[in-house]
């Protein structure tokens, strides 16, 4: 009896120990790059909303496809290819800052890529002066 309650013991030991290993699919290595991560506006005027477009290429050998791209704060709108970027391709990420605030700031986008663990940062930066009154 000892003998069946010790292999059932193993057993459930072993069966914890497979089940604990890592299943998750492999991730992928970046095949693509970026024409800039950041991207000053310098001097903004109040109101006056300013765009940057960023250009990724996809530098790998199978298509990438951009499933999201979300900025940090509602103050920012982000644009970005829908369609898979074929090897040797570009693709964009257009982030449209709306200049209300006077002040300096700095904002992220996140933009995340189908099949790859991690997101990439893409920032914006400035400062807002007060139109004139002139």
């Amino acid at each position: 009896m000892k003998k069946i309650a010790t292999f059932i013991l193993i057993m459930m030991i072993g069966t914890q120990f497979l089940a604990a290993q890592d299943q998750t699919a492999p991730v992928k290595e970046k095949s693509f790059t970026w024409n800039e991560t950041t991207h000053d506006f310098g001097k903004l005027v109040q109101n006056d909303p300013a765009s940057v477009t960023f250009t990724v290429k996809n530098i790998g050998a199978a298509p990438i496809l951009i499933t999201t791209a979300k900025s940090s704060c509602g103050c920012t709108v982000a644009e970005y290819t829908k369609e898979p970027i074929k090897p040797g391709e570009s693709g964009i990420v257009k982030a449209t800052y709306n200049s209300a605030r006077v002040g300096s700031f700095s904002k992220t986008l996140t933009v995340v890529f189908d099949g790859f663990a991690v997101g990439e940062t893409l920032i914006i930066k400035g400062e807002v002066e007060a139109k004139s009154t002139e």
